[in-house]
């Protein structure tokens, strides 16, 4: 569609449009498969950017603080994210220690760098370099970023180890919580938005 910058195609049944003038928070349906095909994000450039920037900032806190504290006949151990998702390396479920660490520590920082990157462009009108392959890379990782599966099965775990030993919350379980809706309202955005707000003569 780079040579019909004023169409847009649905990507669930490839019906082409004459791409829309929307207001913030508005969206359209395809006339042929009524799916939703494009939001407006209610969310300009910088508040955007503010939030990534944010959210960066909460994945540290989330990272490099205790998420639990665990105290047993006067014994106390604390355990973060990182030092959780090692554990699982040395357990008998060892193959899932990829997993876990990929979508809940990896693929959350890549996308935050990745959408940081095009937005700190973005917001002087520009596209950042890399740009087209960047774009590509955000939609393929949405689906993988799973912070708040990880979240849930944390308090399932303290809930039930609330009934054996002393158990208190750690500011990286808060962190986690913030970033979780941090996560989701940086990622609810449409990002190919993005390619009507920056210009096309910049090197992608």
């Amino acid at each position: 569609m780079k040579a019909f910058p004023t169409l847009i195609v649905c990507e669930h049944c490839d019906a082409v449009y004459r791409r829309p003038t929307l207001a913030p928070g508005e969206g359209v349906r395809c006339e042929i498969c009524a799916a939703p095909f494009l939001r407006l994000s209610r969310l300009d450039v910088d508040h955007w950017l503010a939030l990534t920037m944010t959210s960066a900032v909460i994945y540290v806190i989330a990272n490099v603080c205790p998420i639990i504290r665990v105290s047993f006949n006067g014994l106390h151990n604390e355990t973060t994210l990182w030092r959780s998702v090692a554990a699982l390396a040395h357990g008998p479920v060892t193959l899932m220690a990829v997993p876990a660490t990929l979508t809940v520590i990896v693929v959350p920082l890549l996308h935050m760098l990745l959408l940081g990157w095009v937005l700190l462009y973005a917001r002087r009108g520009r596209r950042a370099p890399g740009f087209r392959i960047v774009m590509k890379l955000l939609v393929t990782l949405r689906p993988w970023s799973m912070i708040e599966v990880a979240l849930i099965g944390i308090l399932v775990s303290i809930i039930k180890l609330a009934g054996f030993l002393h158990v208190v919350p750690g500011v990286g379980l808060w962190a986690m919580g913030v970033l979780t809706v941090l996560f989701t309202l940086i990622a609810s955005p449409d990002t190919r938005h993005l390619w009507s707000l920056t210009e096309s003569d910049v090197a992608v």
